[in-house]
């Protein structure tokens, strides 16, 4: 299941050529990342409270249309679980008509914070605390 949440660019939020600044991109997708998990059942306090939190590993912007003030878009996420400690996170940003403005794609783990350490399983550990886990798989 792909994941989504509306945005409009913000005046403050462009570069002086007037068109969103390329660092924002990336809290567009944090953002969607969290309302993801948010909407699964998983706040960050809950997330805490487990001993666990998220931690981005890699993460590369494929920068395809410009966006500029007022535009609204839609975020997408969605989280790719394999075998292993990590997982794929698949995000798009789209404008308005469905054109991809841009493409987000890194790799993701769930840190024990105390061992400092990577947790074996990520999807079942997500599963095992969400109110509604369905949102998590990819």
């Amino acid at each position: 299941m792909t994941f989504s949440v509306d945005v409009t660019v913000r005046g403050y939020e462009l570069d002086t050529q007037g068109h969103l600044n390329q660092a924002v991109y990336l809290q567009y997708a944090e953002h969607a990342r969290w309302e993801l998990l948010r909407a699964a059942g998983l706040s960050q306090e809950k997330l805490l409270a487990s001993g666990v939190g998220p931690v981005a590993l890699e993460t590369t912007v494929k920068f395809l249309r410009e966006l500029r003030g007022g535009d609204r878009v839609r975020v997408t996420c969605q989280f790719v679980y394999g075998k292993g400690k990590t997982f794929d996170v698949a995000q798009k940003i789209l404008k308005e008509d469905g054109t991809v403005a841009a493409q987000i794609t890194g790799v993701a783990g769930m840190l024990d914070l105390t061992a400092r350490k990577l947790i074996a399983d990520p999807a079942g550990h997500l599963a095992s605390l969400a109110e509604n886990p369905d949102l998590l798989s990819g």
